[in-house]
């Protein structure tokens, strides 16, 4: 029996090690590869040319959707999308038929994937069909996904207080929770995941400057050359912020450039 060539690609360490469990019961899977980020993910399907990729939607950097978009119909595997729940997303996959898994993934929902996994496999033209369906998928996601929260509820002793998007500066991980600092460096806490509030905010307005940090694009100072091709962002409330190595191209192409 042929196993199933499959690699995992989710920054959170948690949930690969919890598909990696999952799938260890599987007698027909094999597991070939872990990827972290979108990057590794793409390195890792044109080295090792899996059968299916279990990608995660919402990566930082180089989200599930650039992933996919970065290779050729040659190079794409069969891909199945794991993502939170996110109505944009789900509305694409089934109307262009592209499998995905919810967030938390049930056994019995992961073997049906697999076996529709090794049915679409037998078709010759299937990489082909896979590269369309996807293509389809990403353009009607990004069509779809255009209303973005104006405002953030953030609890302070007893009461809830409604925070504009616009008055925000800068939003940093520490863990599961999130640190919110406003225009007039007013702080607040929230917990919640980076890469969910990026979701739900506009790329117009906000700008990944690393892994933990998003910041508004509005209240940039001025950006600092720093070794390495990297940048120091200061904000106007006084913040500064360093940007890694793969945002800091991002901002050459985005607000560096006439």
């Amino acid at each position: 029996m042929n196993k199933l060539r499959t690699i995992i690609a989710d920054d959170e360490r948690p949930a690969r090690h919890f598909l990696k469990t999952l799938l260890s019961d599987f007698d027909d899977v094999e597991l070939i590869g872990e990827a972290e980020n979108g990057a590794q993910a793409i390195e890792l399907i044109k080295d090792k040319k899996p059968d299916i990729v279990l990608l995660d939607l919402q990566m930082p950097e180089v989200s599930g959707l650039e992933v996919v978009k970065s290779l050729s119909k040659t190079q794409m595997p069969l891909v199945v999308f794991v993502t939170a729940y996110d109505e944009y997303a789900i509305q694409a996959f089934d109307a262009n038929a592209v499998d995905y898994l919810l967030k938390p993934i049930e056994k019995a929902r992961l073997r049906e994937t697999i076996n529709r996994a090794k049915e679409r496999l037998e078709r010759k033209d299937f990489r082909e069909r896979e590269s369309d369906k996807v293509r389809r998928a990403s353009e009607g996601y990004v069509e779809g996904k255009n209303e973005f929260i104006k405002r953030i509820p953030v609890k302070s002793k007893e009461e809830i207080i409604l925070v504009s998007v616009d008055d925000i500066a800068s939003i940093i991980a520490d863990g599961e929770l999130l640190h919110i600092t406003t225009d007039k460096n007013v702080k607040y806490i929230i917990n919640f995941r980076l890469k969910d509030i990026e979701a739900k905010l506009s790329p117009d307005v906000f700008i990944r400057l690393s892994r933990g940090a998003l910041a508004n694009v509005a209240m940039f100072e001025k950006v600092s050359p720093m070794p390495g091709g990297t940048y120091l962002i200061t904000l106007k409330n006084g913040q500064e912020i360093p940007s890694s190595r793969f945002q800091s191209k991002v901002l050459r192409e985005r607000l560096l450039k006439l």
